[in-house]
C-alpha cells in the first residue's frame, strides 16, 4: 500500500459497518464498502477530482456513485454520528472550512479599481498627476 492514503482502522469500521445498507439489492456484487468508503473520505480530505482518486480505492466511478447516492439517503450524517460516538481516541469531530476554493475570475470584473493595502498606499511614492 502507498504512503498518505487514507484506511478506516478496525474500531471506526466496526463502529459505522452496521450503518450501511444491506447487500439485497439487484445487479453485480458490490465492492468492499469499507474500502469505498475509505476512498470517499480520502478524495474528500484531499480535495481531489473524483477521476483523480488512487486505484488502490476501486474505480472512480464506484466511488463516485455511492458517495452520490448514500448523500441523498442522508447515509453521511448517520456515518458521521456513528464516529463521533467514539470515546477515546485522537480523532476531531469537526469539519473544517477553511480552505476555500475560488476561481481566478472571482477577483473582480474586468478593469475594476482594485483597493490597495494600507501599508502598501503609505509606502508608495505619491503620484503629482491626478
Amino acid at each position: 500500500m502507498r504512503e498518505g492514503l487514507f484506511w478506516l482502522d478496525d474500531l471506526q469500521w466496526s463502529s459505522i459497518k452496521g450503518c450501511l445498507p444491506g447487500r439485497k439489492r439487484r445487479g453485480p456484487r458490490r465492492v468492499d464498502d469499507r474500502r469505498v468508503i475509505s476512498g470517499i473520505i480520502h478524495v474528500l480530505q484531499s480535495g481531489m477530482r473524483w477521476r483523480d482518486c488512487p486505484q488502490e480505492y476501486g474505480p472512480a466511478t464506484t466511488i463516485y456513485n455511492r458517495w452520490h447516492r448514500w448523500s441523498q439517503q442522508g447515509l453521511w450524517q448517520k456515518l458521521f454520528y456513528e464516529l463521533s460516538q467514539i470515546v477515546g481516541t485522537h480523532y476531531e469531530n469537526s469539519i473544517d472550512s477553511t480552505a476555500i476554493k475560488a476561481h481566478r475570475s472571482a477577483r473582480g470584473k474586468k478593469g475594476a479599481k482594485t483597493k490597495r493595502l494600507a501599508q502598501a498606499g503609505v509606502a508608495a511614492r505619491q503620484k503629482s498627476i491626478r
